[in-house]
């Protein structure tokens, strides 16, 4: 899918360009129709490429951030209903804020190739589908075809629908050196509140392949989930908890709602003699980086050194090749010179010393200060730009004024900046139309509080995305119990007995209720397949046992086959059994059961446009497939150890064991038992005596019997009553070769 969705970026692309255009015309036109076109125009290039550079330098003059926003609002009343219009003109919509993507019905034919159906990148509706299929007069077996065409057009179009909705996402939303890096061949993810690269980790669903084929790196096999559980509910596993950071405060409120915790704020050691400046705003992002030179040279020329504070890889380097140019000699620190963090720390407080690093800076350490420095007024921490969490903004601030010492701080914002783009507000939007030039700067008290409160909102709808993936997660958590439970109590417990015939009991039940008395013969073969216990009855014996009594008597036939099966093993083999049973099922299927779940996960929000909403729909059909589990999970390890045999070699007439003949009479007598100290499983469709057996199940149970006896009869010791021939001594039959090189070459 990558070349089709690379060329319905590139639609896009030039679309988006040309609607800029159409809007600048309109705009020149100066009357109010024209204006309020030129708003669709810049709302749709808006939704379609919203990291445009030719967007964000028009959204720079004088009204248009205005009119774009007003516009926004206008099409966002009804809960976003008008908003289909703006996005049915483009190949798919963005919504930034939110991370999501979704392909229009001209996207659907843009995407789909020659002669092919636009509708493959369609998910049908398949509960309509199945209700028109179950309410139709066809006949039985032509409904199960047409339902499970139905299954299969549905999880192929979801397949294809995500993994093309994965791709434009790569393309759109994550931008290399800012999300992730490209190193020796592989796609590392960057925390963005450490700027550290999170080695072994990969984006899921997908998104991390996506990204792979996008920047044509060898695209990785998909992970399979073995356990999964989130940060919050994994800490809320602990009986206590408690932490401390200096930037708690800030998140107060999460501490609270999630973990019950209150935050208390202890005084420093000693008084925090820091200045904190205001921030300067500027128009572009250009003015911005040459002021940052501009006030790096400064600094220079008294000594004192720096700190250069960025938010991305890509922003480091940017300002890295700037200084440079400008023959600034300066040390670069982010997550693709990790290794020389140490020694990049050490020199960043020394006279004149001038650092550019991302979050990753000194986090943990001290920013020791060189001889002299704290005469000039100590290190100078210079932002280049405000992060989406104001903790990490405060942890860059706080690398310079330790314990006492002096230093001062000061971030540098520009409108182009991804924070003030989202998140700025009227009252910023404003003031910087009042700016003429593009290198004029602002700065004012009220400025700080407008992006404190843009950081506020970035921070709560950080905060709700994380509450609903905890919602989530807080539905596979009681799941995870319930599985882990059971899971504990076979490792730890002692006999599993008891459950098993709790199973057999549930089994038996649903199946007779199921089958009786229409359908025996199903009831019979259920029966013999998953208990080995062959029951002769027709219907009108059935009838006349009834529905009760035949269950009681299969469960009699049933704890009868098992208490054989612990004669003949042995109590130690069928405990060890049914823990292995119902550990080996439980593994299997949760294994399975996580990744049902996660494709649940993928389509769920689909629902919302259904007016739906996606956690009660996930809640409810969680439910029922965990259910479905459970269930599907105790008839297994009940089939599992009523089936399963320690394997033993076949006797001969009279239950011995057949001898392995090895030249000049010698013999040695070999058994699975003594070639191999594992005792292996196998399949079994052995039947045993009970209530109406036929005479070749009372025989089958015989033969294994004597099966055990052979068993236990060739694991005794044997002895032989001729010398044993060494590997290195003459064959018997006279070729004068060895007897490894001869009759016993195969021994």
């Amino acid at each position: 899918m990558k070349p089709r969705v690379e060329r319905l970026v590139q639609l896009q692309t030039r679309e988006v360009a040309a609607m800029l255009a159409e809007a600048e015309r309109l705009l020149e036109t100066n009357d109010k129709s024209g204006r309020a076109k030129a708003g669709v125009a810049m709302l749709r290039a808006h939704r379609g490429v919203p990291r445009s550079k030719r967007l964000a330098k028009f959204l720079q003059e004088a009204g248009n951030k205005k009119l774009l926003q007003d516009t926004e609002l206008e099409y966002l009343r009804d809960k976003g209903s008008r908003m289909q219009e703006i996005d049915n003109e483009l190949y798919f919509s963005i919504d930034e804020k939110n991370h999501s993507i979704d392909l229009t019905d001209k996207g659907r034919q843009a995407i789909a190739a020659s002669g092919e159906d636009p509708d493959i990148f369609l998910i049908p509706d398949l509960a309509a589908e199945m209700s028109q299929i179950e309410g139709s007069e066809m006949p039985p077996d032509e409904k199960i075809t047409r339902r499970d065409e139905a299954m299969r057009r549905f999880a192929d179009r979801s397949d294809r629908i995500h993994t093309v909705s994965q791709l434009l996402r790569a393309y759109s939303l994550y931008e290399k050196d800012v999300e992730y890096v490209v190193d020796a061949g592989k796609i590392k993810i960057v925390d963005t509140f450490t700027g550290r690269i999170l080695e072994g980790r990969r984006y899921s669903e997908g998104l991390h392949q996506a990204i792979e084929a996008k920047e044509g790196v060898v695209v990785q096999e998909d992970t399979q989930t073995l356990a999964t559980i989130t940060i919050q509910n994994y800490f809320r596993l602990y009986k206590k908890l408690a932490g401390m950071t200096g930037t708690a405060e800030t998140e107060e409120g999460e501490f609270n709602q999630i973990y019950k915790l209150d935050v208390v704020v202890i005084p420093t050691n000693r008084d925090v003699v820091r200045d904190d400046m205001n921030d300067l705003i500027y128009r572009t992002k250009r003015a911005k980086y040459n002021a940052v030179v501009q006030e790096i040279e400064k600094m220079r020329t008294v000594g004192r050194p720096v700190l250069v504070g960025t938010t991305s890889v890509e922003v480091s380097e940017t300002i890295s090749r700037m200084l440079q140019r400008s023959k600034i000699p300066h040390s670069v620190l982010n997550a693709k010179q990790h290794a020389r963090e140490a020694e990049i720390v050490a020199a960043a407080g020394q006279k004149g010393a001038v650092t550019i690093a991302t979050n990753m800076a000194g986090r943990g350490t001290d920013i020791k200060l060189g001889p002299g420095v704290k005469d000039i007024g100590g290190l100078h921490i210079l932002g280049t730009e405000r992060h989406e969490a104001r903790r990490i903004d405060r942890q860059l601030r706080g690398r310079a004024g330790r314990q006492g010492d002096p230093g001062s701080s000061q971030f540098f914002i520009s409108l182009e900046d991804d924070l003030m783009r989202l998140f700025g507000g009227e009252r910023i939007t404003s003031l910087m139309e009042k700016i003429g030039a593009a290198d004029e700067v602002l700065e004012h008290p009220m400025l700080n509080k407008s992006v404190e409160r843009a950081q506020k909102k970035v921070e709560e709808n950080n905060f709700a995305i994380r509450k609903r993936l905890l919602e989530f997660d807080n539905v596979m958590n009681q799941q995870r119990e319930v599985i882990y439970d059971r899971r504990r109590h076979a490792l730890h417990g002692e006999r599993l007995k008891s459950e098993i015939f709790d199973y057999v009991d549930e089994f038996v039940g649903g199946l007779v209720t199921a089958c009786y008395p229409e359908d025996i013969p199903l009831l019979q073969n259920e029966v013999r397949t998953k208990l080995l216990v062959d029951i002769v009855v027709d219907r009108e014996r059935a009838e006349e046992l009834g529905e009760v009594d035949l269950k009681e008597r299969i469960i009699e036939a049933a704890k009868d086959f098992y208490a054989r099966k612990e004669a003949q093993f042995g109590s130690d083999f069928m405990g060890n059994l049914e823990r292995y049973a119902v550990l080996n099922v439980i593994d299997e299927r949760w294994r399975q059961h996580l990744r049902d779940m996660d494709d649940l996960r993928e389509g769920i929000y689909l629902r919302q446009y259904g007016q739906r909403d996606p956690i009660v729909e996930y809640k409810r059909e969680a439910f029922e497939v965990f259910s479905r589990m459970i269930g599907e999970i105790d008839v297994e390890v009940m089939s599992f150890t009523f089936k399963y045999f320690p394997e033993s070699r076949a006797p001969r007439q009279g239950g011995e064991v057949a001898p392995r003949k090895q030249g000049g009479g010698a013999s040695r007598e070999r058994s699975s038992s003594n070639t191999s100290s594992t005792r292996r499983l196998r399949f079994s469709h052995a039947t045993t005596a009970g209530m109406g057996m036929t005479g070749d199940a009372e025989a089958a149970a015989l033969a294994g019997a004597k099966d055990a006896e052979a068993e236990a009869a060739a694991s005794r010791t044997v002895v032989r009553d001729n010398p044993k021939i060494g590997r290195n001594d003459p064959c018997y039959c006279g070729s004068g070769k060895k007897f490894k090189h001869c009759h016993g070459r195969n021994g």
